[in-house]
């Protein structure tokens, strides 16, 4: 370098070192300000009513900068550097006399509102804490992680191998499967037979179970092409998006309501379920999928219903977990903020980016910086699910009917002079409450022995509902529950420890840096940068996810996933049984449109999903979890599945898309899990013969048909359910009233059925309920059951009171375990306890004792474990 350009750059570091000491000193100069001559002002006229130390009034916080700036109830308290558009300037000025503050103590001086008005003009300066010294820091670890963890590395594109037997592989995926059998010198078991092939694709394609006419279909049909047509048929079905949106619920972590604390209903979930059972049945490319639900809102559409569908999509990021009883605005925005960062972190690229909000993350390469930049564009973002927090509220005071998103075509409902009206009508109910309400005058109690002030408060209520029927597109059936950009865009600052209130450095808006997405795009500083991380997530080029979305479909149809952890690609998950597999599957279903039907269809078709499930001990020893796929892992039936396949045989199951939730109609008020809102969502959860899909499902009640059965977590990511043999299970069997009216429906179908002779009806109810003909063993034990059950009871008695009495003299319990051979065992109706409950419960009426009888044998059939697994 030459000496001018020496001396040259000499000056301009002088210049710019000069400028950041001026700089600094200004800042600090400001910080000084603020402590000597604002901090008391807030200290003296506003910390005793909005302070951490109380129950913020209006929910405003006036101890904590971010607290000023997203405000309370009524907005944002503070512009910065605008006092003229700042709402507190305006309270303390005097000018509304109903609005002052302070509104006990003494009133600020003109001196005072100056020092404001001069605090906010200059930018609101605040003490910055100290700063952990590993804040902006990497730790020196994370690049030898990023270099050696499979996870971050670039997809691959592995050529299938060659294979000794080349016949056994029906297309590349077996290549890879028998390459690794044989390198571990073992050879895959014997394929399925015909029915319980088509059991075991029926099942998994739409969660229902075949019919004896799909399953002599099938064995008869000779032709090369049987099973591939079969699966186009599935495949093209509507029964596939119920059962594979089900699928991705249990990811998104769906709900239809905000959960703990003080449980809000989501009216308008059921509309993102909906788009989710939609968008799998019409294909929609993943990538789209994933767009969809995460900047639907900033997508362009073509007309109207594109753009709802779109909006509706965004309920992905809305329908989570809040903690709307939380008194802080600001901590209520930030758990908002990481419950959306988990979900799409763990969902997508199935790592648990949240565990760096208090620090960086002990495993994985994810710094805290990370965390914050991805913060910055959720905290751009509104979260307009329709709640808000607010500690000890009641009625609708949790609703914000503004926060919600409006969907084109809304049209106001009433004129301006009745809105008018309703709203001044309104304001003198509220006070007249107000002024009531924890008073010795409103706790007295009147007559008929209640508080005085309930009148007051119905009156409130009654007429807040009548103005949001006009006011709220809710009401209307024009809003759902979403995100849309938020009316502050910004980057966001690193919490101290993820405490909403210690602020740290600022960290711009961006992704993670533990792995590269070349020809990432920068984020748009006037948008939030939805778009670009929903580009950044579904760019080819990123390393995750494609493999996670593979992977999950791998799991959905051989029982385990490729990588078994399917939730967690991190350090501290499993890594891929079949490496070369999964980046094949991943750049394959890329390179083919990112078709999740297509991939289905050609997993389905290979040979080893059509493997049979015998076990040899050799084999087993070897491989005890099957992770080589040397045959085909039985699993257990969902809950929603059980339920179905019930409701199925019994011929009650109605097949037709559901429509509204029950929940529709319940208002955003507090739903007690024992209260009369909830019995009544878990009445028509019973009552209901739709699909299990689309069952009600507030967080904390759980359908009665499901519970027993490892219902989805609704709290997390759930991309593996558990799957449990507890003796509840064999209970429910055994007591359920649905069970038992499901039972009841298959005998009374089986006896008015065509069949000549019990032998026949016993057959056909094998073939119902488990696929396949009874042996000739369970043919001669059952006919004996039926005989001895119905010559059991005496002419003149209701089978009912006989069931009754005879348990009552012989003192036998209820709680005698069901069936429970394991798949393949015969099945004894004999096994199977006749239950006094019976007598008591009055939605199980059989006409006769042959009624009894035969519903005792179809109990029999549900209860047995091989109804309960699928082979």
């Amino acid at each position: 370098m030459s000496p001018k350009l020496i001396t040259a750059a000499a000056v301009l570091a002088s210049f710019a070192a000069t400028a950041l000491a001026l700089e600094t000193a200004t800042d600090e100069a400001k910080v000084e300000f603020f402590e000597k001559k604002v901090r008391p002002i807030l200290v003296d006229h506003c910390y005793h009513c909005h302070s951490a130390d109380t129950k913020p009034a209006g929910g405003l916080r006036v101890d904590d900068r971010n607290g000023l700036l997203i405000g309370g109830d009524a907005g944002a308290a503070i512009v910065a550097g605008d006092p003229d558009k700042s709402l507190l300037i305006e309270r303390v000025l005097h000018e509304n006399p109903k609005r002052k503050m302070p509104k006990e103590g003494e009133l600020l001086t003109e001196a005072e509102v100056d020092v404001l008005k001069q605090w906010i003009r200059d930018g609101l300066a605040w003490p910055r804490e100290r700063i952990p010294a590993y804040i902006g820091k990497k730790r020196p670890d994370f690049e030898k992680l990023k270099a050696e963890h499979w996870a971050w590395q670039p997809l691959q594109n592995p050529k299938p191998p060659e294979v000794a037997d080349a016949k056994w592989a029906r297309d590349d995926v077996d290549r890879f499967i028998r390459a690794t059998l044989e390198a571990k010198g073992l050879k895959p078991v014997a394929d399925a037979d015909a029915a319980t092939l088509v059991r075991r694709v029926k099942f998994d394609l739409t969660g229902l179970p075949p019919t004896p006419e799909e399953i002599e279909a099938f064995k008869n049909d000779r032709s090369p092409d049987a099973f591939s047509k079969l699966v186009d048929r599935l495949l093209a079905s509507p029964q596939f998006g119920e059962r594979w949106g089900r699928h991705w619920l249990d990811v998104a972590r769906y709900g239809e309501s905000t959960g703990p604390s003080r449980n809000i209903p989501y009216p308008h979930a059921w509309k993102y379920r909906d788009y989710v059972i939609d968008a799998v049945n019409r294909d929609v490319p993943f990538d789209r999928f994933l767009r969809e639900q995460i900047a639907g809102d900033l997508l362009p559409a073509a007309n109207d219903a594109e753009r709802n569908r779109q909006l509706t999509a965004t309920g992905f990021l809305a329908l989570g977990v809040k903690d709307v009883n939380q008194r802080f605005k600001t901590r209520f925005l930030m758990d908002n903020v990481d419950e959306q960062i988990d979900t799409v972190s763990r969902s997508v690229l199935a790592l648990t980016v949240s565990c760096a909000r208090c620090h960086d993350h002990k495993f994985d390469p994810i710094p805290v910086t990370d965390y914050y930049a991805l913060a910055g564009i959720f905290s751009s973002t509104e979260n307009a699910a329709g709640v808000r927090n607010k500690m000890g509220g009641g009625g609708l005071d949790y609703y914000d009917p503004a926060a919600l998103v409006r969907l084109a075509g809304d049209t106001a409902a009433a004129s301006p002079q009745q809105l008018a009206k309703l709203k001044a009508d309104l304001a003198v109910a509220k006070k007249a409450w107000d002024e009531i309400r924890g008073t010795p005058e409103g706790l007295k109690l009147a007559p008929d022995g209640k508080p005085t002030q309930r009148p007051f408060r119905l009156k409130y209520e009654t007429l807040q509902t009548e103005l949001n029927s006009f006011t709220d597109p809710a009401e209307r059936g024009l809003a759902v529950h979403g995100v849309r950009e938020g009316k502050t865009i910004g980057d966001t600052e690193v919490r101290i420890r993820g405490e909403a209130e210690r602020i740290g450095p600022t960290v711009p808006r961006g992704y993670l840096t533990t792995f590269a997405v070349p020809e990432a795009q920068p984020v748009d500083p006037q948008h939030s940068g939805r778009l670009e991380l929903a580009r950044w997530l579904t760019s080819p080029r990123n390393p995750l996810t494609a493999r996670v979305a593979v992977n999950r479909v791998w799991q959905n149809l051989f029982g385990t996933g490729l990588v078994s952890t399917v939730d967690n690609f991190g350090v501290k998950g499993d890594v891929p049984s079949h490496p070369e597999l999964l980046d094949f599957l991943a750049q394959r279903f890329i390179r083919e449109g990112w078709s999740v039907k297509k991939l289905v269809r050609e997993l389905t078709l290979t040979h080893a999903y059509q493997l049979g499930t015998d076990a040899p001990a050799k084999l087993h020893d070897i491989d005890p979890e099957n992770r080589l796929v040397w045959r085909h892992s039985p699993r257990r039936l969902s809950a929603e599945e059980l339920r179905d396949a019930i409701l199925v045989t019994a011929g009650r199951l109605d097949t037709k898309p559901a429509g509204p939730s029950p929940v529709k109609e319940l208002k955003m008020i507090e739903m007690r899990d024992n209260g009369p809102e909830a019995r009544k969502v878990v009445e028509a959860a019973d009552n209901a013969v739709a699909r299990s899909v689309y069952l009600p499902l507030l967080r904390g009640v759980t359908p009665k048909a499901l519970e027993a059965f490892d219902p989805v977590c609704q709290t997390l990511v759930s991309g593996r359910r558990e799957s449990t043999t507890v003796p509840t299970q064999a209970l429910y069997f055994l007591n359920s009233t649905f069970v038992r009216q499901q039972a009841l429906a298959l005998a009374e179908r089986l006896l008015g059925s065509e069949a000549k002779s019990n032998s026949e009806r016993i057959e056909a109810a094998y073939s119902l309920v488990l696929g396949r003909q009874p042996t000739s063993a369970e043919l001669d034990r059952t006919a004996r059951f039926l005989d001895d059950y119905a010559a059991s009871f005496e002419v003149g008695e209701t089978a009912l009171q006989q069931i009754a009495s005879a348990q009552a003299a012989s003192g036998e319990s209820a709680g005698a375990s069901a069936a429970t051979a394991p798949p393949g065992q015969a099945v004894n109706p004999d096994d199977v306890e006749r239950t006094p409950e019976l007598a008591k419960e009055a939605p199980v009426k059989p006409k006769d004792t042959a009624s009894v009888a035969w519903m005792s044998f179809v109990q029999a059939l549900y209860a047995s474990a091989e109804f309960r697994f699928v082979p």
